[in-house]
Order: structure tokens, then sequence, then C-alpha cells
């Protein structure tokens, strides 16, 4: 039988003060559950999601084909996150575009929606409002914290931010903060879209369009940088379309890469907001937990005090093993409980989503440790 999910939503009256100085009130944050919080409430797991995904994480909707969470291969019965032991919590940040309050949305004070006047939100930003949804659901205290690249970097925040509500973090191909080339990744995609002429300064909503060659052409320029050179050749290499030759054009789609990338873009315009983009790509930009420490790594992972477990793929160029590296030698600095894996996996930075049995053996090993540590509590 697969897991059935069923999406929840709670809604926040209280403003919610943001990095950035403004606030947020009156918010709805989606979210689902999986398994059951037992007695003591001791065994939640919250899994922070990456750029494009929502609080889907797991399981199938009930009656939809191909309705799989994004992470299903490691979360459900019996996976290396297992539902039967741990009670799983998915929720979506505040201006995604899967449920939570965000751009598509109306402002309270005005009764017009959002646009691009929806504040600048931060991944500190989202793991407070992440902790007032926990209160909600009476967790004062996560079994664990999980998540993969900017999922991971939440994780990270949760244990600075909180971490008195943390036993165990679990980051996977993330990293402390963006190197200059991911950010430069990141602004010619949100420049793609500023720069469709559909994207009327954030405001297309009231215009009755959407800027679509924007959103393409960023989902293009992103997908490039999750698969690996290896993956790529592999997959495509130089082949033409089927049945095609040589058509000596500067417009034409000749290539099968061309074609896998025109195909991925359009499938992205059709179900992603392209301020919710902007939005996620600056969070993505400003996190940096060491800034406030003159730089020093270590000594702004000195507040945390959970166990980790951190892990990388070598064939990931946008969030590199040295990086998690990075992360492991701060956190030893500071004499904390670390554990770390590099797995050679061929896939790029995508291979943290899927089904690498050395990769989901070292999770399933980690959340058994975890579990043996709730029993010896009870």
């Amino acid at each position: 039988m697969p897991l059935i999910a069923t999406p929840q939503s709670l809604h926040f009256a209280e403003p919610l003060a943001l990095q950035s100085g403004a606030s947020l009130r009156d918010y709805r944050l989606a979210y689902e559950t999986y398994g059951t919080l037992n007695a003591d409430k001791s065994n939640a797991v919250l899994i922070c999601h990456a750029l494009n995904a929502s609080h889907h994480v797991a399981g199938v909707y009930e009656g939809q084909e191909k309705s799989e969470g994004w992470w299903d291969t490691m979360i459900g019965p019996g996976k290396p996150v297992d539902t039967d032991r741990f009670f799983v919590i998915g929720v979506n940040n505040l201006g995604s575009c899967f449920g939570s309050t965000g751009p598509m949305h109306a402002n309270p004070d005005t009764g017009r929606i959002w646009g691009a006047d929806f504040p600048v939100v931060t991944v500190e930003d989202w793991v407070d409002a992440q902790a007032r949804l926990l209160d909600r659901l009476g967790v004062a205290r996560l079994a664990a914290v999980m998540g993969g690249s900017l999922g991971g970097m939440q994780a990270l925040s949760w244990t600075l931010r909180y971490p008195e509500r943390v036993a165990h973090a679990v980051v996977v191909a993330s990293a402390p903060n963006l190197n200059a080339e991911n950010i430069a990744f990141n602004e010619v995609a949100r420049r793609a879209i500023v720069t469709d002429p559909d994207f009327h300064g954030g405001h297309f909503y009231e215009h009755g369009v959407v800027p679509r060659r924007g959103l393409r052409i960023a989902r293009m320029i992103g997908h490039i940088t999750y698969l690996s050179d290896d993956v790529m050749n592999e997959k495509f290499g130089r082949q033409l379309r089927e049945g095609l030759t040589l058509k000596y054009s500067t417009q034409d789609i000749e290539f099968q890469i061309e074609s896998y990338l025109r195909y991925q873009g359009d499938k992205f315009s059709e179900y992603f907001d392209a301020n919710t983009y902007l939005l996620i790509t600056r969070a993505l930009d400003y996190f940096d937990p060491a800034r406030g420490h003159d730089g020093n790594l270590a000594k702004a992972l000195a507040a945390a005090t959970a166990k980790f477990l951190l892990v990388s793929f070598t064939t990931d160029w946008r969030f590199a093993p040295a990086r998690s590296r990075e992360l492991v030698k701060a956190l030893l600095d500071n004499n904390r409980d670390v554990s770390y894996a590099e797995i050679a996996a061929p896939h790029g930075h995508d291979a943290f989503l899927l089904e690498d049995a050395r990769y989901l053996g070292v999770v399933r090993s980690y959340f058994e440790r975890i579990a043996r540590d709730l029993g010896a509590a009870q």
C-alpha cells in the first residue's frame, strides 16, 4: 500500500518579523505530515525543501497518478526515514507558489495581489515560520531536521536559531553560503525573468499574462547546473533529434540536449511563479551564517549543539564536496558530533533526489541511530 498524503494548512494572524525589517501577517503555511507523533512528542522530523519543491515530500495523493512526493525515495514506511518510526513534517515556505502565502496571494493591508511587493524572505525567516508551525503542532523539539541543497541551508539555520529544539541535523548536498559562480547563475536566471516583456515589473497578474519566456530560460539555466557533465554526455552526447540531419540553422532545435532543456523549461513555466523564483534565489544568495562573525564559519557554528550528518556527491559542482567539508571542519573545530559521507555518484547536484543505494544506506543507518537514541531516552 502506498503512503497516502493529505495536504493541510494553518493560518497565522500574528505578524512575523522578517530579517529585512519588514513583517508579514495573516499568512498561511501549507504542510503535510506522515507517520504518528509518539506519546512524548519526541520522534518528529522536519523536512526542508529546495528551490522548486514543496510540502509534498512523500507518498501519493489518493486517486491521482504520478503524484509521488519529491523525496518519496527517502521517506515512507520502511524507507531510510521510516514513517513507521518517525513523525515526518513537510512545510511549504513563505513566498512559494504551492499553498503557503506568496506573491500570488492578496496583501491583507490592500486587498490587492502582492506580486512584486511581497517582502523579501530569507532562510532565517523560513526557519522562524517553521518554528511557529511546530509550536502549533505541539512539537517542542525535533528528533531531526533534514534538507538537501537550499533545504540543507535551512537545516543548518535551525541548529543556529533554535539549537535547543534540534537533536540531529541532516544536511545533504549543501553549503555554508553560495560562491560567486552560484550567485552569478542565479542573477542570469533572474534577469531572464525580469526582462521578459510579460513580467510588467512583477505585477503581471494584473495584466492576465505570465512571463513564460523568462521562466523557461531560468529553468534551462538551472537545469544545466543540476546535472554533471558525465550525465549530460551519457544521456544526450551530441545526438541529434530522432530522424534529423544537420539543418545548418541558428533557430531550429536539432540536438537532443536542446530538446530536453526546452521540454524542462516549458513544463516549469506552466506551474512555477516568476516572483517566487526571484524570491527563493535571492534567499539562496543571502544565506551566510558567517557574515555576522567576520566570515569565521567556526565562530558562526559555535551555537549549534545538534549532532550532524553531512552528505555530498563527487560530481556535484554546484554544491561541491569541498563546501560540505568546510562545514565539517567548522563543526569539528567546535568539537561537535559529525558524520560525513562523500558519495561517488555520477548525477551531479540532482543526486540528492535520486535512488542511490550507498546514499540511501548512509541515511538509513543514521536514522536507525536516531531511533536508538530515542529508545534509550524513553
